[in-house]
């Protein structure tokens, strides 16, 4: 079974999976596009779990709409809590992984590219495809040279890529706070240092300025 979708209704990705675990054959999945949220528990339920090299694979906590009062919302609450626990009962059985381990990867909502994806236990290998023969052999030596000299150019990409969102979030909001607060921090003192201090005031009062008019009269 080919899979590339954003995922969907949780009910409906759990009939999927039950369809897919009670089929007495053997189960392939091959995840060649997306497998997120939803669509993430359809493919559990593969025997054999397949991602192409530039395929990903994204969980996170259910979501649901709700209206009405402080009960209503409690209601809506204690259900999601319930959803979460059977797609975590999904995951376990096919990673080995802890449900608090993945509890807080749900909470994080995390992308997996294909290397943490068989890494973490959600997929079993990556597709690979045939490769052309290569039209001349080279000579003992010649290949290890040309290697080095290509690594030297283009070091290998990191092994394997987790993204989650909640964390590249907050992230970004520390450096937003770290930039934009020193910088307003900065100004104000700037302005402050602008502001000319009040002039004294030099003149005379009224009483001595009425004491020189006497002495002028007389």
């Amino acid at each position: 079974m080919w899979i590339n979708s954003p995922g969907g209704d949780c009910v409906a990705a759990a009939q999927i999976y039950n369809m897919l675990s009670n089929y007495k054959g053997k189960v392939t999945v091959k995840i060649d596009g997306i497998a997120a949220s939803a669509a993430s528990v359809i493919a559990m339920a593969g025997d054999t779990v397949l991602v192409s090299p530039v395929s990903m694979l994204m969980i996170h906590n259910p979501a649901t709409i709700a209206w009405g009062d402080h009960a209503e919302m409690q209601k809506a609450i204690d259900m999601l809590s319930e959803v979460k626990e059977s797609i975590i009962n999904a995951y376990v059985l096919k990673t080995g992984l802890s449900r608090s381990k993945l509890s807080h990867l749900m909470d994080a909502e995390t992308w997996m590219d294909a290397n943490k994806a068989v890494e973490l236990g959600f997929a079993d290998e990556i597709m690979t495809r045939a490769k052309a023969e290569p039209e001349k052999e080279l000579e003992e030596g010649d290949a290890s040279e040309e290697d080095e000299e290509e690594e030297k150019k283009f070091p290998p990409a990191p092994s394997s890529m987790l993204f989650s969102r909640r964390a590249a979030n907050n992230a970004l909001l520390n450096k937003l706070a770290a930039k934009y607060g020193q910088a307003e921090q900065k100004s104000s003192i700037q302005a402050q240092a602008e502001i000319p201090a009040p002039e004294t005031e030099t003149g005379r009062s009224v009483d001595a300025l009425m004491e020189r008019l006497n002495l002028l009269k007389r």
